[in-house]
């Protein structure tokens, strides 16, 4: 199903970002053309290295990416490329970019001009899944057709248990399986 859909897969700044690896490798593997875009603060927890080795592409961080040449990475031609985006792990952070509109790097200005499904696939600890302010910018990205794949129940990386952990690499995949088989499901 997902064989040759392109997908931008966004990795914000998480520790479960050392799970965006696994899930490039499934996507590739499921013969998906797979874009990564890397924000700043993600790059504190996997290299672009790994990424662009497993994606087979040079990981997007910036909006320019050559100041010599001028090459630039173009959100708009980004967003119209892709088939589909998914942000996993998506922050707290970024969710709040999304929900609101803001547009200060190259992952939330593709996120605007995208034409395709979104799928966020948040990780933070449980007390800020579970803010009130969080969940109201989940809310808003489900108003703007956006699809929230729900974080797991289980150890954090804080030593507490609860709501938070990013859905596994599988799981995300078998989402986007069923998205382009035409399966309805409640992510």
């Amino acid at each position: 199903m997902l064989r040759q859909k392109k997908i931008i897969l966004g990795v914000c700044g998480s520790i479960a970002a050392y799970k965006a690896a696994l899930l490039v490798r499934q996507l590739v593997k499921a013969e998906a053309e797979v874009q990564v875009i890397l924000t700043t603060s993600a790059s504190a927890f996997i290299t672009p290295l790994t990424l662009a080795t497993l994606s087979k592409k040079p990981v997007l961080t910036e909006f320019v990416r050559d100041e010599k040449s001028g090459v630039w990475s173009n959100h708009v031609d980004l967003g119209l490329w892709a088939d589909a985006i998914v942000v996993a792990p998506a922050s707290a952070n970024t969710v709040a970019k999304f929900a609101n509109g803001f547009c200060d790097n190259l992952l939330s200005a593709t996120y605007l001009s995208a034409r395709c499904p979104v799928f966020v696939a948040p990780a933070m600890d449980l007390d800020m899944y579970q803010h009130p302010a969080v969940k109201t910018n989940f809310a808003k990205l489900q108003a703007y057709g956006n699809h929230i794949i729900e974080a797991g129940y289980g150890e954090l990386a804080s030593g507490l248990t609860g709501q938070g952990r990013m859905a596994e690499p599988e799981e995300i995949v078998a989402v986007l399986q069923n998205h382009f088989a035409g399966k309805v499901t409640h992510v």
